[in-house]
């Protein structure tokens, strides 16, 4: 079982300064290349304060200067708003940097303020994504390359430098259906997303596994992470108290203003729950360190759980995930 950590740059409330905010990502970090864990998965948002990391190439480089073994990966690197020659020699120079310790995730992006901003019409980007990560993986293992397609032309171009790893580790973020089906049709590795709830994360991963098959290509052997929120505390009723913060926490920043268009909707509910409920009964892995290796040995027996990517909600639940629950998964 391999365990890495989904990392968000979260600064709720605004509540000291930002830089503590990377400082305290920074060590965390010094700690898993230090323990068992295989890989920091850096999370891109933009405009938020959910997630203050608008490039994960950047904070990789850096990640990257504070270890030695521990793998960089993007979760995700936001194809649809680049300039995919660009993208493609930001990963590359990653790679190199680090020693040839990159996993490459990718994933279109769902924010409609980051679209806007950045001048990518809503409806073309699935599309845009789909050509940036054509023109990303041929980029970074051809020598020269041509692409065609609607929205970018290359006529024999070479990107330097390349990636240090070749083939490069790459994975796409798959959510809907449709991103499944289109990452399984081509053969990728999928990341599945942390506010699924692990029902949802069971069926999602059958569909995966039924679609490679359906396209030629086998699923055995494959890493694929499960994004899961973590609280952890020494007693279940400590661990459920953050588990409720989390989500509330996660609700309201979904709610905040660069979703304004949400509050034109009705209020969700989740079978009748209002969505903090929802998170906490179905979505956040929480309780004492011991009842989480529990969870995890269910989880992999009943959904097929290989590779746990860990978002934890509390300084004390990674402190216990790295201490407790990591060197007995390893």
């Amino acid at each position: 079982m391999k365990v890495g950590v989904l990392q968000f740059f979260s600064w709720p409330g605004r509540h000291g300064p930002l830089e503590d905010v990377f400082a305290r990502a920074l060590e965390r970090i010094e700690i898993m290349d230090k323990g068992g864990f295989d890989a920091v998965w850096l999370a891109e948002h933009h405009f938020t304060t959910y997630s203050v990391c608008p490039s994960v190439h950047m904070m990789g480089v850096l990640a990257a200067a504070r270890t030695t073994r521990l793998r960089i990966g993007t979760a995700v690197s936001l194809a649809a708003l680049y300039h995919p020659v660009r993208l493609a020699e930001e990963v590359a120079l990653l790679d190199m940097l680090s020693g040839g310790r990159v996993n490459w995730g990718a994933g279109r992006g769902f924010a409609p303020s980051e679209f806007d901003a950045f001048g990518v019409p809503i409806d073309e980007s699935a599309e845009r994504f789909r050509e940036a990560v054509e023109i990303v993986l041929a980029a970074l293992s051809q020598e020269r390359f041509t692409f065609h397609g609607k929205h970018f032309k290359f006529d024999d171009l070479e990107v330097l430098p390349k990636p240090m790893q070749r083939p490069l580790p790459v994975w796409m973020a798959a959510t809907s259906e449709s991103a499944i089906d289109w990452a399984a049709g081509r053969g990728f590795s999928i990341l599945m997303d942390p506010h699924a709830s692990t029902r949802e994360l069971g069926v999602k991963r059958q569909r995966y596994a039924e679609k490679m098959a359906a396209s030629g290509f086998s699923d055995e052997g494959r890493d694929i992470p499960m994004a899961r929120l973590i609280a952890l505390a020494p007693t279940m009723v400590e661990a459920e108290a953050i588990a409720r913060r989390g989500a509330q926490w996660l609700v309201d920043a979904y709610a905040g203003p660069q979703h304004a268009h949400r509050k034109k909707m009705p209020p969700r509910t989740y079978d009748g729950k209002e969505p903090a409920q929802h998170y906490v009964d179905s979505v956040i892995l929480h309780g004492t360190p011991e009842a989480l290796i529990d969870q995890i040995a269910e989880l992999k027996e009943t959904i097929g759980l290989n590779y746990l990517m860990c978002a934890p909600l509390s300084r004390d639940s990674f402190r216990l995930l790295a201490d407790k629950v990591v060197p007995r998964l390893a």
